[in-house]
């Protein structure tokens, strides 16, 4: 009979070792169902892993990692304060689209200025957007101790419908004839987030989200800050003797986080999306989650992990495009990913074991 037995101490090897097998087993179980889905699995896997970084138009490609990869390691590296410290964001897509929202409202404000002021209030604003968001469900649980899963969760679909508000309404370009989205801000100089060097892909958010995980390294690892979000998230009566706020420590984690979404948002209405549309969110404050963990909430963890899941994106349409796989395949694959990372995980904290029962 196999039995679960608790460890003494995480084991350092399977910390390391479980990210690398939840990968392989999301190759093995997709390529079954991709298989079950009429597609040869082994062509599917490559193109979704491989073709992005060694085909033939890999260098079309790998620029396009930078882009997809910004706003997921932005995101995720805001998250991981507040899972660390047992604050549960879920709602970083509704952040994110508020961040765009108010990052956008600016620029169109000022249209059609030219002015170098105008890009960076567009990110103080982005940055703004998303911490008020953020703050609704941090209010409420540290007044009235409600539960910010819930909160920030339902609070994404508000967004939603204030961003297809947006697009349909205020911020609706008037020499658009009619059809819904605003003005296209990659094209307004003063408020476009262009590629730095062109044809790299580094625009402004990847720069952001650099500066985002070397903040992060030092604040988690060097700065006191850094020490109460850890060790509120292990061990909360232990923080609260040594004289950590837990008000405090929620609404800065959240806050924290907040911002990070709404400068990603920001930064891909004004160069990747380009404008304010309904379906401008594309799901990456949900995915970010899956970065963060998968990344096991240290920041260079999750800049792998982003360019992983970047990947899975790229390939993705390259497997749509060529293989005819539905787009709901590759959000099953993602989905897969964090649930064999969570699976695999009970390995570090437990030991297998198998016990042989006695016949009576």
């Amino acid at each position: 009979m196999l039995m679960l037995e608790k460890r003494p101490n995480p084991s350092r090897g399977w910390t390391i070792a479980t990210p690398l097998l939840a990968v392989l087993l999301t190759m093995l179980f997709g390529g079954i169902l991709f298989a079950a889905l009429g597609k040869n699995p082994f062509e599917t896997i490559r193109s979704i892993f491989f073709d992005p970084l060694f085909s033939e138009f890999a260098f079309y490609y790998r620029p396009q990692l930078l882009i997809k990869g910004a706003p997921l390691v932005l995101i995720a590296i805001g998250l991981s304060f507040g899972f660390r410290a047992g604050v549960w964001n879920i709602g970083a897509e509704g952040q994110y689209i508020m961040g765009a929202l108010f990052g956008a409202g600016v620029g169109l404000a000022f249209y059609p200025m030219e002015s170098w002021i105008v890009f960076p209030l567009m990110v103080i604003a982005g940055a703004v957007g998303g911490t008020l968001w953020a703050m609704i469900p941090g209010v409420l649980k540290v007044k009235f101790g409600t539960n910010e899963i819930l909160v920030s969760l339902m609070l994404v679909y508000v967004a939603e419908q204030l961003l297809a508000s947006m697009a349909l309404g205020a911020m609706r370009n008037p020499e658009g004839m009619g059809f819904p989205g605003s003005r296209n801000l990659a094209q307004y100089p003063s408020a476009a987030n262009l590629e730095i060097i062109s044809g790299s892909g580094m625009h402004w958010g990847v720069v952001a989200a650099f500066i985002a995980v070397i903040f992060a390294y030092i604040t988690l690892s060097r700065h006191i800050f850094g020490f109460q979000v850890r060790l509120s998230g292990l061990s909360p009566r232990a923080a609260a003797f040594a004289g950590v706020n837990p008000a405090r420590l929620v609404l800065v984690c959240l806050g924290i986080s907040g911002a990070l979404a709404g400068l990603a948002g920001m930064f891909e209405v004004a160069g990747p999306a380009g404008q304010v549309s309904i379906d401008f969110n594309v799901g990456y404050g949900f995915t970010a989650i899956i970065v963060a963990f998968l990344g096991r909430l240290h920041p260079v963890g999750i800049l792998l992990a982003g360019g992983l899941m970047a990947l899975t994106y790229i390939g993705g349409e390259i497997a749509q495009s060529n293989l005819g796989l539905p787009g709901a395949a590759i959000q099953l694959l993602q989905g897969m990913l964090l649930f064999f990372l969570l699976a695999v995980d009970v390995l570090t904290n437990y030991r297998i074991r198998l016990r042989i029962m006695e016949q009576t």
